[in-house]
């Protein structure tokens, strides 16, 4: 995959040497000619974060979790109850399975582990950029983990959400980690109808993004991963 035109990017890490290592990738990655990379901020706490990602508005933000001044995973609800629409990769030590649920359901569309952080970037980056949602292989399983845990504290029901058949069936996917076209190819409908089912998804399940709606879906066991 190349992209055509550079990502705007922002790096969100209290390390200088970790942000410095992160540039080093992302410059290898332009001179392999897979993507273009426009770094316009980085940030050393979360409200410098926040402030950068809602001026610069960039393509992608790469999060950490334990930044001064608030964490990473306020700075993620933050960004999101201010609708922002950048893709936000968490890249984090901690291999927690409480730590990847808690980054997930606050809105990450993805999470890296930093000591697998040159085996997954990549993959992470192409990943999100198609609007899917990314964990590593390892972590799934604590992730689902944790939301079968969550499961059983949900108050609303599939009755009250009122989804439709097609809606189930498209949640369903969409959970698998499906893309638009993949959803369509499933269901034979196409891309038009797929995009207009999540809408009403998205909407009834009071979420703004495909890594929300999964979160909540999985919480209100409305899905079996």
């Amino acid at each position: 995959m190349r992209s055509t035109q550079p990502l705007s990017v922002v790096l969100a890490d209290d390390q200088p040497t970790f942000r410095q290592g992160l540039r080093t990738l992302l410059g290898f990655y332009q001179a392999q000619e897979s993507f273009q990379f426009h770094i316009v901020g980085e940030a050393a706490s979360a409200d410098q974060a926040i402030s950068l990602a809602l001026e610069q508005h960039p393509t992608l933000l790469f999060l950490d979790l334990e930044l001064p001044k608030d964490d990473g995973v306020a700075a993620l609800q933050h960004l999101r109850q201010q609708n922002y629409t950048g893709k936000i990769l968490v890249i984090s030590a901690h291999q927690e399975d409480e730590w990847v649920f808690r980054a997930m359901r606050a809105g990450a569309d993805g999470y890296v582990f930093k000591s697998q952080l040159a085996m997954n970037l990549h993959q992470a980056i192409q990943t999100v950029l198609k609007n899917e949602v990314f964990l590593p292989p390892d972590a799934a399983t604590g992730f689902f983990r944790s939301f079968h845990f969550y499961e059983g504290r949900a108050v609303q029901s599939e009755q009250t959400l009122h989804l439709t058949a097609r809606e189930k069936q498209v949640l369903h996917w969409l959970v698998q980690g499906a893309s638009n076209q993949a959803i369509a190819n499933h269901l034979h409908i196409t891309i038009a109808t797929v995009k207009a089912h999540l809408t009403a998804v998205f909407e009834k399940l009071e979420v703004k993004s495909r890594s929300q709606a999964i979160v909540k879906a999985l919480k209100l066991g409305l899905v079996t991963p």
